[in-house]
């Protein structure tokens, strides 16, 4: 069980009056029951940090793997943390404290959490351990990048930069330079590299990013670790059945995504579906364009997609097209470059 000294209490109870709820003695104790073991407080501790898989989990702890999941499992029923299936791989990550009377435990567990010292003791042997293996991941991650890094610089170099592209999307989602936190979940569809989750990070308080490629999404939890960003989370999914429920999502990122789907206008009405009333979407694609090599080569389904067309598909959705802007690069109209163009819609029902 936790002993908190007076100084510490102090600074957990201005973190749990922002919780604005209240929970059962039965719950609260559950909770900390949960939380009061060495093991399961130094996984609390490294799941602070971003989600980890079970095998990352055991080479931080230096435990066995029955060992971590036995005490996952406690954790996870207590609720204080999430579980979910990436292909064979198991990640888990400290669980939402806002919703339902469990999420107040793991809200409580946060802000205990946030006045132990890492930087001494057992913990910072963990932390240690734990660059070592972000470290190696850092390593595979950068692998398949170089692998496929030409590919990514050749289409790069046929448009605007890739900071005025961003400003753009930025300005149109209304987000200032003060950082405001202006979304509640933010949704990344297609994340890759996960750029999208970190150039928003400072706008909203929780980020999801899903892709389908496994080597995406290490590099971009390798990305966003370094970043120390522990706000956003990554998965693995369809995009056109994403696991989320309705209305989870005050706003929804689709980056260069849609021009790689069969079928484009179904990721767009999932888009829709995970969206609430009034909730933003924004979709940064290619314009209309005539260079066949990226379909041949680059595995583009589409060679951009027309105004006409993306429109259609948003209203038929249920958007509300609130604005579009085209970037055309300087030397753009002698038909060997790409637009980018940026649709912005808010979702009326």
């Amino acid at each position: 069980m936790f002993w908190i000294g007076f100084g510490v209490a102090e600074g957990v109870g201005e973190k749990l009056k922002n919780l604005g709820k209240t929970t059962s003695l039965e719950n609260m104790l559950a909770s900390l029951r949960a939380a009061g073991e060495e093991t399961r407080l130094r996984l609390l501790v490294l799941l602070s940090r971003g989600e980890q898989s079970v095998k990352d989990m055991t080479a931080v702890l230096e435990q066995s793997q029955p060992r971590i999941s036995r005490h996952l499992k406690l954790l996870s029923k207590s609720g204080l943390v999430e579980r979910y299936q990436e292909g064979s791989w198991v990640y888990y990550r400290l669980a939402d404290s806002k919703d339902s009377e469990q999420g107040f435990g793991a809200g409580t567990v946060r802000a205990i959490l946030g006045q132990l010292d890492d930087e001494s003791g057992i913990l910072a042997q963990d932390k240690l351990r734990a660059s070592q293996v972000r470290l190696e991941r850092k390593e595979m991650a950068q692998h398949y990048f170089q692998k496929n890094a030409a590919q990514w610089h050749k289409i790069r170099s046929l448009h605007v930069a890739e900071e005025q592209v961003e400003q753009a999307m930025l300005e149109m989602m209304g987000c200032n330079a003060a950082g405001e936190k202006k979304y509640g979940v933010l949704v990344d569809l297609g994340t890759g590299t996960g750029r999208m989750l970190e150039l928003f990070a400072p706008h909203f308080h929780q980020g999801i990013g899903f892709d389908l490629n496994k080597d995406m999404l290490s590099y971009a939890r390798d990305n966003l670790a370094n970043a120390g960003l522990s706000h956003c989370q990554l998965r693995q999914g369809e995009l056109c059945d994403i696991a989320l429920d309705d209305g989870a999502a005050d706003a929804v990122i689709i980056h260069q995504v849609l021009h790689f789907l069969d079928a484009p206008s179904g990721a767009v009405q999932e888009a829709v579906r995970i969206l609430k009333p009034g909730g933003r979407i924004l979709v940064a694609d290619f314009a209309r364009h005539d260079l066949d090599f990226l379909r041949e080569k680059q595995a583009h389904r589409r060679l951009g997609i027309g105004d006409e067309k993306m429109r259609e598909w948003m209203t038929g959705a249920g958007l509300e097209v609130q604005e579009h802007k085209k970037l055309q690069p300087d030397d753009g109209q002698n038909g060997d470059k790409l637009t980018v163009s940026l649709w912005q819609g808010q979702k009326t029902k």
